[in-house]
């Protein structure tokens, strides 16, 4: 039985007219992708096998799976900083080079990797400056991503005056800058306290309901991945392929008490179930 539509009949329950429609277009595509490390004089590890996943345009996917499984190297080939021993990636239907090359895109890391010597305008700002924008034309989009992440008033801090909270959502700022297609996010919000990671994951839902961006999110909290997502993939350990997946019909926009809800409980029950039979 194909998961997706398995899942689908077992999962609704709110009316379809509050939740995210699914677009038909992919941003990001995975076709049958292969990839194997071959460590210097030592025996070959193979990471990726047979991976097939799409995310639409504009759709937000969450990744879970076991500890070590590969996740992070699935975004890595997106970004073409690993390519694929056979298969293909394709961002927006073009290579992840041309797409880079275009800045079609943009990545957040678990790490901010903010630059400690610059203040949050200027490590904002830091991709148009390396792209060779011109300083007059960087002020309007640093401000206007500045503004969407609710850092305003603090452009002038230092990264060690800001709370890990605020780090991340400076991170988020610099990703935005580009006004990107998709945002790649590898576990973004795993260093921060449960309810700092509350408000980041509603400001997140609130940035991506104003940008439409395809989004590809790899989380090892499922609950963290329920509340964002259209579609929860859950994924297998090394060499990494897809086990299941679970389209989430909750409303949307999505209040904190959502992660209370009786039918929130049981999408994660499924899911966990899932990833168990995934680790094994």
């Amino acid at each position: 039985m194909n998961p997706r539509v398995g899942n689908q009949s077992q999962l609704s329950g709110h009316e379809r007219s509050g939740v995210h429609a699914i677009p038909s277009r992919d941003a990001l595509q995975f076709r049958d992708c292969y990839l194997t490390f071959i460590p210097k004089g030592g025996r070959e590890v193979p990471a990726v096998a047979g991976l097939t996943l799409s995310v639409g345009d504009g759709e937000f996917v969450a990744i879970v799976g076991p500890s070590g499984c590969g996740k992070s190297t699935a975004l890595r080939l997106v970004t073409g900083l690993l390519v694929p021993d056979r298969g293909e990636v394709t961002v927006l239907g073009t290579s992840p080079d041309q797409a880079r090359r275009k800045r079609l895109g943009g990545v957040v890391f678990q790490d901010p990797a903010l630059l400690p010597w610059r203040t949050v305008r200027e490590n904002v700002g830091l991709p148009l400056e390396v792209a060779g924008v011109s300083h007059s034309n960087r002020s309007e989009p640093v401000d206007r991503a500045i503004s969407q992440v609710g850092l305003s008033g603090f452009e002038d801090s230092l990264p060690d005056q800001l709370s890990g909270g605020m780090r991340q959502r400076c991170a988020l700022a610099r990703c935005l800058t580009s006004e990107p297609r998709f945002i790649l996010m590898d576990e973004p919000f795993s260093a921060v306290d449960e309810l700092t990671r509350d408000r980041l994951n509603i400001e997140l839902l609130n940035v991506w309901a104003r940008t439409r961006a395809a989004i590809l999110f790899v989380t090892h909290s499922i609950e963290e991945a329920v509340f964002l997502a259209d579609r929860v993939v859950v994924v297998s350990r090394r060499p990494t392929h897809v086990v299941s997946e679970f389209p989430i019909p909750l409303v949307r926009p999505r209040p904190l008490s959502l992660k209370r809800d009786t039918e929130t409980f049981n999408i994660v029950s499924r899911i966990r179930l899932a990833l168990e039979e995934a680790s094994r």
